[in-house]
């Protein structure tokens, strides 16, 4: 794979040299890297041999090897940029090129979609910092003899205290209890404890992936009377309409 890699990096590099003989480097209105395909082409190409010159010098000092360091440079970042060799085809396909053209022109557009879906995700974040802010903590842990022991369930879930009407209690209450000190469901990720946590809370069930997760712990937490509303109303705008 090596030695194909190289010759592939010989046939670019030939290839933009008798470019740039043809059409001029820079200074001529046609120029090679006046096109913005070319350029792209063109540090491909420099990339693809500094890195290959690096590596070799590396083998030839006896250090590192291929993916080591350099004079402390990290000949493995370089090699990193051999994903965008396939757009190199852009420049030798027109058709490909009115199709990237066309997506990036869309870009702008979609900018626009994009900003009214991180207002509506800051608007859910505010709520939900409001109404349930440090309420997913909670969760049933063993009591003996008034002294807190360890998690009673294999799988913690939220739950409401033992005086709360609503919510997930927990049983058999004479010897657990809902109490406070547990990182939380998702290892502590999904929360509404601040702006950052409920942000990411309310983007990952605006994707709709394991948002009815949430719901439920969310559920088990303060009851069933508000969370399905916010819940409900935030996948509809958030997922059905953006």
């Amino acid at each position: 794979m090596e030695r194909v890699e190289y010759l592939f990096l010989i046939i670019f590099t030939v290839e933009a040299f008798l470019k740039v003989i043809a059409y001029g480097l820079l200074c001529h209105p046609n120029a090679y890297l006046r096109n913005g395909w070319n350029l792209l082409d063109f540090i491909i190409v420099v990339v693809g041999l500094f890195s290959a010159i690096l590596e070799q010098a590396t083998k030839g000092d006896g250090a590192t090897p291929i993916g080591g360091k350099a004079a402390g440079f990290d000949v493995k970042a370089l090699r990193a940029f051999r994903v965008l060799r396939p757009l190199r085809l852009v420049s030798g396909v027109p058709s490909l090129q009115v199709v990237l053209n066309s997506i990036i022109k869309a870009m702008v557009p979609l900018l626009h979609i994009a900003l009214l879906v991180l207002f509506v995700i800051i608007i859910y974040a505010i709520i939900g910092l409001e109404l349930f802010m440090g309420k997913m903590h909670r969760t049933c842990f063993y009591f003996r003899d008034g002294h807190k022991g360890p998690i009673a369930e294999e799988k913690p879930a939220p739950c409401a205290p033992s005086d709360a009407t609503h919510g997930r209690h927990c049983s058999p209450p004479n010897i657990t209890k809902c109490d406070g000190g547990w990182e939380g469901p998702n290892e502590g990720i999904t929360n509404f404890d601040n702006f950052a946590f409920a942000m990411l809370t309310v983007f990952q069930c605006i994707t709709m992936e394991g948002w009815t997760d949430v719901l439920y712990w969310v559920n088990d937490a303060v009851g069933k009377e508000c969370p399905w509303i916010y819940f409900v109303t935030l996948i509809i705008i958030g997922s059905f309409l953006f």
